[in-house]
């Protein structure tokens, strides 16, 4: 499987004309997607940040180049992070068993903006787990987990199983603590997902679209 991935940032003002657009070519987006065989596309939207994800069996040019023409009928609302054409870099992965019964699945999609000269750093520290885990996928509840990075930001995708999730221990909760606590200092968060750790108050991301 190859999981694929895109982001863009709204222009100032332009939120409402990019989600009518959107609608306006959405028809065309499954029509290509389902011409490709492509599965589980979802789009994400925080402020005004989005990001896309879907899956196809591999990498197919001729799905990125007509997804990227149907948004290229807006593109004057809007400005690419990476397009559906570009590679944006992939900092972590945890792929586990792939659930097909998404009805048990809670999303994490989150946003951020690492600062200058940490990208090294952001991509060590995640090399780090996945090498803790000695090649070996964690069983759950994580088990489609994938963080990618693109002009600046750090987009992170999480399919998490419902039924297999657990109250954190204090021992969990405070190595969670440490973990932030560093990040904190290397990114700016645009989501809302430690602001149990830092009193502010980020959006909360919201999926606008899905399919397949």
């Amino acid at each position: 499987m190859t999981r694929n991935t895109f982001a863009l940032k709204v222009n100032e003002g332009r939120k409402q004309v990019f989600r009518e657009g959107l609608g306006k070519i959405w028809n065309g987006i499954t029509i290509v997607l389902d011409k490709a065989g492509a599965a589980n596309f979802s789009m994400w939207q925080v402020d005004d940040i989005v990001f896309g994800y879907y899956e196809t069996k591999e990498k197919d040019g001729a799905l990125c180049s007509e997804l990227k023409d149907l948004f290229g009928s807006m593109d004057r609302c809007y400005d690419w992070i990476s397009d559906p054409e570009s590679e944006m870099r992939l900092m972590y992965h945890d792929f586990g068993v792939i659930r097909q019964n998404k009805e048990l699945i809670r999303h994490r999609v989150f946003v951020t903006r690492l600062k200058d000269g940490y990208e090294e750093e952001y991509k060590a520290r995640h090399d780090a787990l996945v090498e803790a885990r000695g090649g070996v996928p964690d069983p759950g509840p994580d088990s489609n987990f994938s963080i990618w990075y693109a002009g600046g930001y750090i987009m992170g995708y999480d399919e998490i199983d419902i039924t297999m999730e657990k109250d954190e221990t204090e021992e969990d909760h405070a190595g969670t603590v440490k973990w932030e606590t560093r990040m904190l200092e290397i990114m700016d968060w645009i989501t809302d997902d430690v602001d149990w750790l830092t009193g502010e108050h980020h959006s909360h991301v919201a999926r606008i679209g899905t399919h397949g």
